[in-house]
């Protein structure tokens, strides 16, 4: 059974940083692809950043230059580094596994940007 533990949210003030994480463990035979999405109060969750096997990334517009995603495939784990953080950044994040056959997702971290 595929589990994913997400760490590394918290409350920060704007401008600040933070470094998500997210390792995966159990039967995983093929990892296509890892992201991160975000939930934020009232709003639809939204991908946020994600990394091929190939290690190619995409970023959504309103993080581009202050997001970076990047893995570790020895450890199944992959990272977002979060820049000058807004308070609009502020959401829950939740890691996206996307194997062969299924999608998993973690229990998510809170992030609050906040002064």
């Amino acid at each position: 059974q595929v589990q994913l533990v997400e760490s590394g949210g918290g409350l920060v003030q704007p401008g600040g940083s933070l470094r998500l994480s997210c390792s995966a463990s159990g039967s995983i035979f093929s990892i296509n692809r890892m992201d991160w999405n975000r939930q934020a109060p009232g709003k639809q969750r939204e991908l946020v950043a994600g990394i091929g096997s190939g290690g190619s990334t995409t970023f959504a517009d309103s993080v581009k230059g202050r997001f970076t995603i990047s893995r570790d495939s020895a450890k199944n784990t992959v990272y977002l580094q979060m820049n000058s953080l807004k308070p609009e950044d502020t959401a829950v994040y939740y890691c996206n596994l996307h194997s062969r056959y299924e999608n998993y997702w973690g229990q998510g971290t809170q992030v609050t940007v906040s002064s």
